[in-house]
């Protein structure tokens, strides 16, 4: 653990719903907060930073104080792409957190490029926000989805400390369709899989209870009725059915755009 997280401001209503989770998110952990703006200049040659960006970030920083008085925040205004700004500070991050969409965001576009890029590459855990997520009361589970993975494997560790920090039950959700399971799979195979995938997990987080959730139907229709729910919802970014190069997979974004709570996304990182 790094103590750090870190988020993403771009000035915008979403922006400031993300930092209200970050702040919460470094309160939970004991962590220091850094709020970063990622600047690219009109004439890349004249790299004088803009005034309006301090005052962004300092009012960003204002927001996260009146969340967690009790944390430490510090503010950067970097020069750069915001995706390759934002991958560079997960490398001494332990969690990143963004809105899902900023002021660069198309009309009707509900999920922005700068968290799909940073979600297939960060080197930390990815928390996405949106902003009917500001309403949530913070009630409920933790909610995991598993598919065995490694992508997957990676998060069944990021949902237990999650649930530990949030003092919340974690409900690991299996999503299968026995119509289309090969032939002579066991019809507790479901079962099986969340079990293994939990093993060994629970003894390290003796205070999490946790609730294994094997469920007949599509793992996106799933996982989204799950976060109806869930304070949390933590996914892998690419799943078993990912395709080779496809560095975020169809499910975690679905994920990180419809939820109807923030969304973790984990990579298994070398």
């Amino acid at each position: 653990m790094n103590d750090l997280v870190v988020v993403g401001v771009d000035g915008s209503a979403m922006s400031l719903t993300a930092v209200e989770a970050a702040a919460a998110a470094a309160a939970r952990r004991g962590a220091e907060l850094r709020v970063v703006h990622a600047e690219i200049p009109v004439k890349p040659r004249y790299m004088v930073p803009d005034p309006a960006s301090g005052t962004l970030v300092r009012e960003a920083a204002a927001r996260a104080f009146d969340v967690a008085p009790e944390v430490v925040v510090s503010t950067a205004v970097v020069t750069g792409d915001v995706a390759l700004v934002l991958e560079a500070e997960s490398r001494a991050a332990d969690l990143i957190v963004v809105g899902s969409r900023g002021t660069g965001g198309v009309a009707g576009l509900l999920l922005g490029s700068t968290p799909v890029s940073l979600a297939a590459r960060s080197h930390c855990p990815v928390m996405t926000v949106r902003q009917e997520h500001r309403t949530s009361s913070g009630a409920g589970p933790v909610v995991l989805g598993v598919d065995g993975s490694p992508d997957s494997d990676e998060a069944v560790d990021v949902a237990f400390t999650e649930a530990a920090q949030r003092r919340a039950e974690l409900v690991a959700v299996h999503a299968w369709r026995p119509d289309r399971a090969p032939p002579g799979t066991a019809p507790g195979s479901a079962a099986h899989l969340l079990a293994r995938a939990i093993a060994g997990r629970a003894d390290a987080h003796p205070d999490v209870t946790v609730r294994r959730d094997p469920v007949d139907g599509k793992a996106r229709e799933v996982l989204l009725e799950a976060s109806k729910a869930a304070q949390l919802l933590v996914v892998g970014t690419r799943g078993r059915g990912g395709l080779a190069g496809l560095l975020l997979g169809s499910v975690s974004r679905a994920m990180m755009t419809h939820a109807h709570c923030p969304v973790v996304t984990v990579r298994r990182t070398a």
